[in-house]
């Protein structure tokens, strides 16, 4: 596929189309919904007030802009290239996902809608859209595999304390891939009077626009803090990989420049099926979830069953953009091991006094590894997505320690 560098930014396209990949593919009985939803974000977007009441929010109930952090000791033990950490850690709930959700509770309020459902993996999507719903009182139910239950529980008690109805997925594999059917069988039964929330950007025509242009904010505020702290764009950009929607806020503003943009994907624990989660570097084009993009599946076409340690990135599709950018050469993907991830956790709260969540470890690492191929001029940033404290439990498991 040839493409010019300044057409990447010019998608997707009227049908939701990122060059082959994207678009619609759901039941009719979804059409209506995902009509309306286009319609209110293409009419908020046009408002001035619906920009004002969102920016608001962002500074004064999210905390941004979020720091970007120069890990000073970590460059040192790295050699190479200065590693910058973009701060969305520091987020309120913890993660980049309150950008997206409070996007969308303000579209559902918007809509008249009064009942929000969503799914979570990791769980941070789940908070951000319950604290979401309490702020504007909206009810929230959110679906999640009892495997993410399991690892995550610090998350499905606040999502409880936030008011929130969990749901336990018992089907499947019990993960992400699992909550999200249970969370469109839900809209299917409910679409009149509910919004779902969907937390990255896959899915039918038009999440993956809308999740990415409201995680965008990461990418313009990296950008004008670069120009601010070191007078220029970085060197490259690195960012972890599940769904995408921190790399893909992170990477959109800075498509039509002269960066590096490189993708980390969950390498598990082999590059054999099942035991991975790496998408964009083993999968091929199907679809998943209403949209046609990159998937695992085995020799059959069956959706392939995935592994990570990070439940975040524990899911077997990613965004159609993501798979436009691969297929353009636009955005490199690679991945890094369960192991690697783990190590690069240590190492920043060693050095740094900072626990990431596994998912941005994921980066981290693959970071790591690039800095000393560098010189001393070269800046890294990489998007430190979220805080690894929901991760503590599960990685002390990891290492042998006894948390109780």
């Amino acid at each position: 596929m040839e493409q010019t560098a300044h057409s990447l930014s010019k998608v997707p396209d009227a049908r939701g189309r990122f060059g082959p990949f994207g678009g619609r593919y759901v039941p009719e009985t979804l059409i209506a919904a995902l009509d309306q939803l286009w319609a209110e974000y293409q009419r908020a977007t046009q408002d001035p007030t619906f920009h004002a009441e969102l920016e608001h929010l962002y500074r004064h109930y999210v905390g941004r802009p979020s720091p970007l952090y120069y890990a000073e000791r970590l460059s040192e033990f790295c050699g190479g290239a200065r590693i910058y950490l973009k701060r969305e850690d520091l987020n309120h709930t913890g993660a980049h996902k309150i950008n997206n959700s409070l996007g969308q509770a303000l579209l559902t309020v918007r809509m008249g809608k009064r009942r929000v459902i969503a799914e979570t993996g990791a769980g941070q999507h789940g908070v951000a859209t319950a604290t979401a719903c309490a702020r504007f009182g909206l009810e929230c139910v959110i679906y999640m595999g009892e495997e993410d239950m399991r690892r995550q529980r610090p998350n499905v008690f606040n999502m409880r304390l936030l008011g929130a109805q969990v749901v336990p997925v018992t089907s499947g594999s019990r993960t992400l891939r699992d909550a999200i059917n249970e969370a469109l069988r839900d809209w299917m039964s409910s679409v009149e009077t509910t919004h779902y929330c969907l937390g990255s950007v896959t899915g039918p025509h038009p999440f993956p626009q809308i999740v990415r242009d409201f995680q965008s904010v990461i990418g313009k505020e990296t950008r004008s803090q670069c120009l601010e702290q070191f007078g220029r764009l970085p060197d490259w950009i690195v960012a972890c990989v599940g769904g995408g929607s921190n790399s893909a806020g992170m990477f959109y503003p800075f498509i039509d420049d002269d960066v590096k943009l490189l993708g980390v994907e969950a390498g598990g624990r082999s590059s054999r099926l099942g035991d991975h989660a790496s998408t964009l570097c083993y999968g091929r084009p199907g679809i998943l979830h209403g949209t046609y993009s990159y998937v695992l599946q085995d020799e059959d076409g069956q959706t392939a069953d995935v592994h990570s340690i990070s439940a975040g990135l524990d899911y077997p599709g990613v965004g159609p953009e993501h798979s436009y950018w691969k297929e353009t050469g636009r955005v490199t993907y690679t991945n890094v091991s369960d192991r690697q991830a783990l190590e690069a956790f240590q190492t920043l709260a060693r050095l740094e006094g900072i626990l990431p969540a596994l998912e941005s470890a994921h980066a981290l690492a693959k970071a790591m590894e690039l800095a000393p191929t560098l010189g001393r001029d070269q800046v890294i940033v990489v998007c430190l997505s979220g805080r690894g404290d929901k991760d503590t439990q599960e990685v002390a498991r990891l290492l042998g320690h006894d948390f109780a």
